[in-house]
């Protein structure tokens, strides 16, 4: 970027900031929210309530399909 370019942008500089900052922010969220590891976890918790009778197993279906469902998207989205 030359001097002049520079000049001209530096009053966008604190919007390039925020959408930055809003772009790390959706990486991150992604990440944990696709993370293999968290929904395993989940899903044992799920089975745990189950086991506990705090949910049925009509509900537990229906939330084990969901983080099936979203593990499933994160292996696409190569998380």
């Amino acid at each position: 970027m030359g001097l002049f370019t520079g000049l001209v942008t530096l009053p966008l500089a604190p919007v390039r900031g925020v959408v930055w900052l809003a772009e790390v922010l959706t990486e991150q969220a992604e990440q944990e929210l696709y993370d293999p590891g968290r929904i395993a976890a989940e899903m044992q918790e799920i089975a745990d309530q189950v086991a506990a009778g705090e949910i049925g197993e009509d509900e537990a279906a229906a939330r084990e399909e969901e983080l099936i469902a979203r593990l499933h998207e994160g292996r696409a989205r190569g998380l």
